[in-house]
């Protein structure tokens, strides 16, 4: 068994150790519904998941996968851009996941774009709870990736110390753009 995961699999590994029965959360990226799936197996009949994507297909696939297997109702399904998360999510959350790009097997011309990740990154940041956890793939390699990897890297890098912890995790020796994971925790106040 590896010890080292793909950046999507360290991403779930991160989030599973924030997230509790009962929480709110926030997929950025619903695209083909596996982190949506994941975080509503995390959050129980209890929590709450608001899961955004802009595109019919995404939405169709993330509702498909969610109704399989009876975890429709903990999931509110949002067809909307990411930068919207404030018009929905008001409540504090204990983990955000952004999976950027495409979605695979549609059109490559859809992006995500830093125009509208990093308000909602911002967003989600504002509402993370002590100890929550946002996680953001980067996917580099289609039209505006590196320009979108560049910000979405430079605004991490520049988060305050007292209040964020941030973690770049990337595969030096894959070719061909490898994903890169951002992880940022709200760093619990000790008083």
């Amino acid at each position: 068994m590896a010890v080292i995961k793909k950046p999507l699999l360290m991403a779930q590994n991160i989030i599973s150790g924030c997230v509790f029965p009962g929480d709110v959360v926030v997929d950025a990226t619903a695209g083909n519904g596996y982190d949506t799936l994941f975080l509503a197996g995390l959050v129980g009949n209890q929590g709450k998941v608001y899961s955004f994507d802009i595109q019919d297909e995404a939405i169709a696939r993330t509702t498909d996968k969610l109704h399989k297997e009876g975890l429709l109702s903990r999931v509110r399904l949002i067809r909307s851009g990411h930068e919207r998360v404030a018009d929905y999510v008001k409540e504090k959350i204990s983990a955000a996941m952004f999976n950027l790009g495409y979605l695979p097997g549609t059109d490559r011309q859809v992006v995500t774009r830093p125009e509208t990740t990093l308000p909602a990154l911002e967003t989600c940041l504002e509402r993370l709870k002590p100890g929550g956890i946002a996680t953001v793939v980067l996917y580099s390699g289609h039209p505006g990736g590196m320009e979108e990897k560049e910000r979405i890297l430079h605004y991490c890098s520049r988060l305050r110390r007292d209040t964020f912890d941030v973690l770049l995790y990337e595969m030096m020796n894959w070719p061909n753009h490898p994903p890169v994971l951002v992880a940022i925790e709200k760093r619990v106040h000790e008083e």
